[in-house]
């Protein structure tokens, strides 16, 4: 018996990444992508595309079709991620009943497996110093902020299932996703954006932990062929300071130092001005308060269990940002001179 991957979300960034590495590997992929989609172009030729909408059972169902010798494996990628403050219904409707949509159909077909991606938002935030583990139930209201919430809710779904409805599923858990070939533009690829065209002049004390996203598709496939039933993981890497990135950004590029640091008392008082001038320029926004809660947070994650039961390692997150300017300048995602 054959396996082919489904891949939800496919044109994102962590979709596409997944979808080049199992083309890479010579298996048979299909991406689902959303109608008029404007990064579906950058999917390779040799990927079989279903248009549809994880909000939409309907769309869905010919993605599942599969034949008697015809294994299906899904990635389920497709999600909202956002650190606005105010809550959007979108939010929820994408990553609570798109996943439980997903869900249901891979139970109604009996896929051999399902990987869904959740975050580390969905855990509840520990003390300073403690170290932030796996867990096995998700209450959406131990956690801060609606994006957090809407993964809790989504993740204890999916578990129950593998539970209950005796669903292969498992469920890995990155952190700050970043990176080169990023089409999505996310919140670490404007930093860099921002940084290198000087539209940055001070950063603010604080970090998370962030992770390459080839890293976390190294993880997603290995969860594929490893990853117990109703077991998740942890894709994370190390805590970065925004100073050390920064940094580490002039060290690579070699343009003007960043010298200057903000209190996050004053940080939290400009965060909406902040957030209203990017919505103006149509960009994400880099600071809100529901960001600049997050950069200061204990973000002790440990990846030891997904290390330990799927190989699972992180490159240095110095490669990583090497890495991004080199695409964002080949991409010519940067200001002219």
């Amino acid at each position: 018996m054959r396996t082919e991957y489904l891949v939800t979300g496919a044109a994102g960034h962590l979709g596409l990444t997944v979808v080049n590495a199992l083309l890479a590997r010579g298996d048979v992929v299909r991406a689902l992508v959303l109608p008029q989609d404007q990064n579906a172009p950058q999917l390779p030729d040799n990927v079989r595309v279903f248009v549809g909408d994880v909000r939409d059972p309907a769309t869905l169902e010919p993605c599942f079709l599969t034949d008697v010798d015809t294994k299906l494996t899904v990635i389920h990628c497709a999600g909202i991620v956002t650190i606005a403050t105010k809550s959007q219904p979108i939010v929820r409707e994408v990553n609570v009943e798109g996943t439980r949509n997903i869900v249901d159909l891979c139970v109604r077909h009996a896929v051999g497996k399902l990987v869904h991606v959740s975050s580390v938002h969905a855990l509840p935030t520990l003390p300073m110093g403690e170290e932030i583990q796996e867990i096995c139930h998700f209450d959406p209201t131990l956690v801060v902020g609606h994006y957090a919430q809407t993964k809790a809710e989504a993740t204890e779904y999916v578990l129950t299932a593998a539970r209950e409805r005796g669903l292969d599923a498992s469920v890995v858990h990155p952190s700050g996703i970043c990176g080169p070939n990023d089409f999505s533009h996310g919140h670490l690829t404007q930093l860099v954006r921002d940084w290198h065209d000087g539209r940055l002049t001070a950063g603010i004390r604080g970090g998370y932990d962030f992770v390459d996203v080839r890293d976390v598709t190294a993880g997603i496939l290995a969860c594929c062929e490893h990853g117990r039933p109703g077991e998740c993981y942890l894709l994370t890497n190390r805590y970065v300071s925004v100073q050390e990135i920064f940094e580490t950004l002039h060290e690579l590029a070699g343009r003007k130092r960043i010298r200057t640091y903000l209190p996050i008392w004053f940080i939290r008082i400009v965060a909406p001005l902040a957030e209203l001038y990017y919505r103006i320029l149509r960009q994400k926004p880099l600071f809100t308060a529901y960001s600049v809660h997050t950069l200061c947070s204990n973000a002790a994650f440990s990846h030891e269990k997904a290390t330990r039961e799927l190989g699972y390692e992180p490159r240095p997150f110095r490669e990583t940002l090497a890495d991004t300017l080199h695409w964002c300048e080949s991409a010519g995602l940067f200001r002219k001179p």
